[in-house]
């Protein structure tokens, strides 16, 4: 910070800082940009633009819903609003800046318009979000403007934020709307638009003429399906290529010859292979992913319907990975936890009931989990606490130990709510943190 900026009446936007350091959420925008706003307005400034994009991302989505649709869409968003919020302490640092004279749009913020073109998104949602976020970050500037600007300069600089982010979002809403004609043009014209309207026809149930859908797809719809969606949890500004690799490597991994990958905006993938009918139940190995990488996959299933069917088993393999992230590893395979989705659809319903069979052994702690698992361990061995020791490294006596705990918390003899009980000891296993007390509240002693 020069002399100048430190003396001047905007010198507030360095004393900027962001609350509750240790819950305070990454940055989504590139290492390289991050650096260089931190070079120029210090570290708590540029903190205080990181949470509050990830604030302006949550009001954004809160209002219009169809820019979000999960992790990857949420940071893309988020990824935008850091980018503009940034620029914005940028101009607004500089004394000497005029408010109509940089015009610059932030590469990050178009990245995310190109990706809202290739989703379909109406550019009047697009236009509203902007709207949106800009007047929550008026208002953020405005009262931190009041608690950090001197009294006798605090009309002068209302005056400045007002003046240039009025011109800001102007500018940038005229360049978005530009960007996203533009994509829009470029991906209605090109082959990957025409494959991604017959993928999206097949999986609506709207009929398709079988061969020439095959041909278009280069893809043979008659034959066996695995379908995979591939995502990123934290992504760079552009993972796309890496995760369409990913993609195939896995199909290939499980014996499929032949593959189709479509990336489906920024941060997501969804694909398809023909394993055959014999290859079902081979598994990849899951080292060597790059970091956030997730795949879920489907079951194996035939023929047109199957395409379709592989690919809603892969959504809800993906809703468990959302669910419970760090429950599960960065493959997760329908079959592994069909149970789990079949019985979350209705979440809030699914969370009474386990919290109210397992009572205090719902608790999301470590003597809860230990307790759980060695009950579930020793009642799918047939009450074996041979085979359970076994399995969980323990002694016999500590099994009997858990189990007999496990039954005082539970208050029943096991038998006597079997299925019950093993359908919540299932879904705590597999959902974790989803259906489960959080830590703290009547755990067990």
């Amino acid at each position: 910070m020069t002399a100048h900026q430190a003396s001047s009446a905007s010198e507030w936007i360095y004393r900027l800082t962001a609350d509750h350091a240790d819950t305070r959420p990454a940055p989504a925008s590139s290492a390289q940009s991050i650096a260089e706003a931190t070079d120029r307005l210090g570290a708590e400034p540029v903190a205080w633009a990181v949470a509050l994009s990830d604030e302006l991302a949550r009001v954004v989505i809160r209002e219009v819903p169809e820019l979000g649709g999960g992790a990857g869409p949420f940071d893309t968003l988020r990824m935008g609003a850091e980018a503009a919020t940034l620029h914005a302490l940028l101009l607004l640092a500089d004394p000497e800046t005029d408010p109509v004279a940089d015009r610059t749009v932030p590469e990050e913020s178009l990245l995310g318009d190109r990706e809202f073109a290739r989703r379909r998104l109406g550019l009047d949602k697009v236009l509203r979000g902007i709207r949106v976020a800009h007047a929550a970050l008026t208002r953020a500037l405005m009262n931190a403007c009041q608690e950090l600007a001197p009294p006798s300069a605090r009309a002068e600089q209302f005056r400045r934020v007002s003046e240039l982010l009025f011109d800001f979002v102007d500018t940038f809403s005229s360049r978005m709307t530009a960007e996203y004609l533009s994509e829009h043009d470029r991906w209605v014209t090109s082959g990957a638009a025409a494959r991604e309207e017959t993928v999206r026809s097949i999986l609506d149930g709207r009929p398709v003429k079988l061969e020439a859908a095959s041909e278009l797809l280069t893809y043979r719809l008659e034959g066996h399906h695995l379908a995979v969606i591939a995502w990123c949890d934290n992504p760079a500004p552009d993972v796309t290529d890496d995760l369409q690799r990913a993609a195939a490597e896995l199909l290939h991994q499980r014996g499929c010859t032949s593959t189709l990958v479509l990336p489906m905006g920024r941060t997501t993938v969804w694909a398809w292979g023909d394993p055959g009918a014999s290859a079902s139940t081979r598994k990849p190995a899951t080292a060597g992913y790059p970091d956030g990488f997730r795949i879920a996959c489907g079951s194996v299933r035939q023929a047109l319907p199957g395409f379709r069917q592989s690919h809603e088993d892969a959504e809800h393999a993906a809703r468990i990975a959302h669910l419970n992230p760090a429950g599960t590893g960065p493959v997760v395979d329908y079959p592994d936890v069909e149970l789990a989705a079949l019985i979350s659809a209705d979440l809030p319903a699914l969370r009474r009931f386990v919290r109210d069979e397992l009572r205090e052994l719902a608790a999301d702690d470590q003597h809860a989990d230990r307790l759980r698992r060695t009950l579930r361990m020793y009642l799918r061995n047939e009450r074996s606490l041979t085979v359970a020791a076994a399995q969980l490294h323990v002694a016999r006596n500590t099994v009997t130990y858990r189990v007999k705990r496990a039954q005082e918390v539970l208050g029943h003899d096991l038998a006597a709510r079997l299925p019950e009980l093993m359908t919540a000891l299932e879904a705590a296993q597999t959902l974790g943190p989803a259906v489960l007390r959080p830590q703290g509240r009547d755990a067990p002693a």
